[in-house]
């Protein structure tokens, strides 16, 4: 399956064409907006019988944007987007095809937006004006100003844009995501395929979609989002903005009515430290960690599969508080973790550079750490030496369905270790092993194995032992593939 952003990218001709055609409202004519409404609580409702009056209270809010760049190539003349978006932009007129001239050209691209604020704030998508020189925002009015980029956030695809305007200017809210549910009504507007101004409506088909990025919070929805229609808004029957529309799942790379909207309460956060500091500033704990899966509670003795499992702990935050790899993560500021992806979203909403609660699992008992939170944005990955007193011996074995060997410094070199990391690497893994099904393959290395630093053969075996005469089912084992490191649980029966 792939994903589509639903914005259009066009060379200047084709563009030009598009800029003149009408604007197409087909709900008659749309007077201003009332006053805007407070963010409530979504009721219950039956079918409307018409979306006019919404569509109406809405229109003047929502803008189509028209961004334009001068590229070297048509390859290079393509919106940048998020990645598995790109072959969207195939076969479209100027897109580099066969026989094409090449050399500098102007291109286009079209999406949609909203206007979030009386002064001229105005929401899109990253990848709508993503390496654009110019920004024309057009009003359902016909009304058009250039606008001015205010800040990005690539890794939710949000931007924000700054119009100026000698007149207050009809906005709309946002309203509470948390509140929506499968099956509630939506209305999705925006400018698709170009053709202007249109409202298309469904309901909410799955909440908390996750697609590809750190912070993906999507709403599901079967209300035709198309081609342009990116960084347009999904509102409530309210009149307020649950949404930003900004994929389409397609197995061609068409519309198929499985769209995707980035939800408010992950956006209103990203908005308001654009609006206030140019940047987002996320909170960064500095651990590297993994989801605790139930046969990895069973190996670590842990009687939930639940939490964030710490696989790694380099220079930072986390360490200078105390924290240790092989700690499970509970309890974050007062709220209790499930798994990685509700860690991380804490985590960046949390602030920076003052103190919170963390309470870990180590050993079978819990303990309370305080954590004062760097910046996210200003973190810097550096590779973390695995320390360890050098091999006894360089002797092959197989244990657990692979062939293991000491490592070497050559060795560690080779796979892009510190020189002097230890462990076990892997030369060769059995097909039909229970570590190859778990993703194990040649060069992985093994550095710890029940929670203790393992340096020789003889190391894994007696961890093995000890694991069986506790009575566990299973081991787990931490390997390293270069500076990732994760925990996988396999069988000592």
């Amino acid at each position: 399956m792939q994903l589509n952003p639903p914005s259009t990218g066009m060379f200047r001709g084709l563009g030009r064409s598009v800029s003149r055609l009408a604007l197409i409202a087909g709900l008659g004519v749309v007077t201003a907006l009332g006053p805007v409404i407070p963010a409530g609580t979504a009721e219950a409702r039956g079918a409307p019988e018409s979306f006019a009056d919404l569509a109406e209270q809405i229109s003047p809010a929502v803008v189509n944007i028209t961004t334009s760049s001068v590229v070297s190539t048509p390859l290079q003349g393509r919106p940048n987007l998020p990645p598995g978006f790109e072959d969207f932009f195939r076969n479209l007129p100027g897109q580099g095809g066969e026989g094409e001239e090449q050399g500098p050209q102007r291109s286009e691209a079209l999406g949609s937006g909203f206007v979030i604020s009386e002064d001229g704030y105005i929401v899109t998508n990253n990848h709508v004006i993503e390496g654009a020189d110019e920004i024309s925002i057009e009003f359902f009015s016909g009304k058009k100003l250039d606008a001015k980029l205010v800040g990005t956030d690539p890794k939710t695809d949000i931007a924000l844009l700054k119009v100026e305007s000698d007149q207050p200017l009809p906005y709309v809210p946002f309203g509470d995501s948390d509140l929506m549910r499968v099956g509630d009504w939506v209305v999705a507007m925006g400018n698709p395929l170009g053709q202007g101004f249109s409202v298309s409506a469904g309901i909410v088909s799955a909440r908390n979609r996750e697609l590809s990025g750190t912070y993906d919070d999507y709403i599901q929805t079967d209300a035709a989002i198309n081609r342009g229609n990116s960084g347009g808004p999904l509102f409530n029957m309210d009149g307020q903005v649950i949404g930003v529309n900004t994929a389409i799942l397609s197995p061609n790379g068409g519309s198929i009515g499985i769209g995707f909207s980035m939800a408010s309460n992950v956006v209103t956060k990203v908005v308001d430290q654009l609006r206030q500091y140019g940047e987002t500033r996320r909170g960064w704990l500095g651990v590297r960690i993994q989801d605790v899966t139930p046969d990895l509670a069973e190996a670590m003795g842990i009687k939930e599969a639940k939490g964030a499992l710490i696989t790694d702990v380099p220079e930072g935050p986390a360490k200078d508080g105390g924290m240790k790899q092989g700690d499970v993560i509970l309890n974050f500021d007062g709220a209790d973790v499930a798994d990685t992806r509700e860690l991380v979203r804490r985590v960046a909403d949390a602030p920076i550079g003052q103190a919170v609660k963390v309470v870990v699992l180590r050993e079978g008992k819990t303990e309370t750490l305080q954590i004062t939170l760097g910046r996210r944005e200003e973190a810097e990955s550096t590779p973390t030496p695995v320390a360890g007193t050098p091999p006894a011996e360089a002797t092959s074995g197989e244990l657990l369905g692979m062939t293991l060997e000491p490592l070497t410094a050559e060795t560690a070199q080779q796979l892009g270790l510190s020189p002097d990391a230890q462990g076990l690497v892997i030369t060769k893994v059995d097909v039909a092993s229970e570590a190859y099904a778990k993703g194990l393959r040649d060069g992985l290395v093994i550095t710890e194995a029940g929670q203790q630093k393992v340096v020789r053969l003889k190391d894994l075996q007696d961890r093995i032992k000890e694991a069986k005469d506790a009575g566990r089912k299973s081991l787990p084992i931490l390997v390293r593939q270069g500076g990732d490191p994760r925990f996988v649980a396999l069988s000592v029966e």
